[in-house]
């Protein structure tokens, strides 16, 4: 963050500083935040009024606050403060010398993003994304973290609809952007694959026409994304630009390849856990490589990278030698066939069985059902032993996998009864993956199942 004033600040975002004397020379030094549990020192507190908090509320001792009202401390009140943000970090981010890539896609976004960001900073200071704070307000406060010694600024975007990543492209223009995939991830939203297409392609409409547009060549409603952008098109995927070739895993899931670039090729082994990764890979050095890091620079830094959020292929080892995979995070039918895919191959090569526990897969719309049966049917196709299913709203996927040949398909009532059928059935050899939208909150089933174990690389 640029050390700016509070009278700056509010005149930055058109707002109106309230509270003590002198409250429009304290300066914000520190970068913005809006969870009050954990304050940014010198940092500017947003306070955002929700459907059950008032943000407001817990503006005591903040340094410095952005709201819709006054607060007993130093305050700058707008209309609305999420907004005011947007404004404040487009102003920031222009004054910067930062790089901006950004990045979307149905899936896979935030596992990208941690890759990249770690390629990166081989070549100098790095702020990313953290976690998966994609929207509205974690844009802003992302690039609200970066200053004047920040070389690479890497933004994740989500959208929730038309409209949504012009404007957060609006504030923090990107000069690289990536379009990972077009999946069925909150269709539900868009009504078809071809309206996420239409949303996600506005990330690369945003960019100049000296910026680079990164596009995946093996999933036709992403590359035909060249069309609608002024920028250079670089290709990511297994006949791409950017490519792979080689791919295997070893026995912790963990994917060994070559990628290639310019008929030059470097060895990957990457630390992180799945088939799903090689493309994630693949995207990010694409990135890596539109910003001027050679490619040898870039296999080594995806080389060294671990996974930095939590709750993604997670690896564990439990007590009774069952390996555990807490991907627990999120869900949608093609990320949950991916996962699925690796959960075979790691029951293959450990000789034990392979057991999926799955929740609902959420803000599908009118693919709920072909979406959960698709799934069933993937893991009667990938030849996975069992499959625990939890509540009758994902009941389309247990038919699914009962009618392509399951061998065990166990529907349970909550969380706890699936933890419990794991703990009496699975052990040895086995591998058992935990995976579903966040709303399904089955890290509560990992959480049963590790006892206090931390996980494994």
């Amino acid at each position: 963050m640029i050390p700016m004033r509070l009278a700056e600040i509010a005149a930055v975002v058109d707002g109106e500083v309230h509270g003590p004397a002198g409250a429009a020379e304290v300066v914000v030094s520190g970068p913005a935040f809006h969870d009050s549990r954990a304050p940014e020192p010198a940092g500017l507190y947003v306070a955002v009024v929700g459907e059950r908090v008032d943000g407001h509320d817990f503006a005591a001792g903040a340094h410095a606050v952005l709201g819709s009202r006054p607060t007993d401390g130093p305050t700058v009140v707008v209309a609305d403060p999420v907004r005011a943000l947007g404004r404040l970090a487009r102003h920031v981010v222009a004054a910067l010398p930062a790089r901006v890539s950004a990045l979307t896609g149905s899936a896979g976004k935030t596992s990208t993003k941690d890759l990249l960001a770690q390629v990166l900073a081989a070549d100098g200071p790095t702020v990313a994304t953290r976690a998966n704070a994609n929207n509205e307000l974690g844009v802003p406060l992302t690039a609200l973290r970066a200053d004047p010694a920040t070389r690479h600024l890497v933004v994740e975007m989500g959208a929730r609809g038309g409209g949504h990543l012009a404007y957060l492209c609006d504030l923090v223009p990107p000069t690289v952007s990536a379009v990972l995939n077009v999946g069925t991830a909150h269709i539900g939203e868009f009504g078809s694959r071809e309206g996420i297409a239409r949303a996600k392609g506005e990330l690369v409409e945003a960019l100049p026409a000296e910026g680079t547009a990164v596009l995946n060549a093996d999933d036709p409603l992403v590359s035909a994304m060249a069309a609608r952008t002024r920028a250079r098109v670089l290709t990511f995927g297994e006949h791409a630009d950017v490519r792979w070739r080689g791919v295997s895993l070893d026995d912790r899931g963990h994917p060994r390849f070559e990628l290639g670039h310019d008929g030059v090729w470097a060895p990957v082994a990457l630390q992180v856990t799945g088939w799903h990764q090689v493309p994630n890979a693949g995207a990010a050095a694409a990135v890596a490589l539109a910003r001027g890091l050679a490619l040898d620079t870039v296999a080594a830094g995806l080389s060294a990278a671990v996974a930095d959020s939590r709750w993604r292929m997670e690896l564990h080892d439990l007590p009774s030698g069952t390996l555990l995979v807490n991907d627990a995070y999120n869900a949608s039918p093609d990320s949950v066939i991916a996962a699925l895919s690796t959960l075979a191959d790691l029951g293959r090569r450990r000789g034990g069985r392979a057991v999926a526990v799955l929740g609902v897969m959420l803000e599908l719309g009118e693919e709920h059902v072909p979406g959960h049966t698709r799934v069933g049917t993937a893991a009667g196709e990938l030849g996975l032993d069992a499959v625990v299913v939890i509540g009758d709203d994902a009941a389309a996927l247990a038919a699914g996998a009962r009618a392509a040949g399951v061998g065990e398909v166990i529907v349970t009532a909550s969380r706890e009864d699936a933890a419990a059928w794991v703990r009496e059935n699975a052990g040895g050899l086995d591998v058992v993956l935990v995976k579903a939208s966040r709303g399904a909150a089955l890290e509560r089933v990992v959480e049963q199942l590790l006892e206090g174990d931390a996980p494994a690389s």
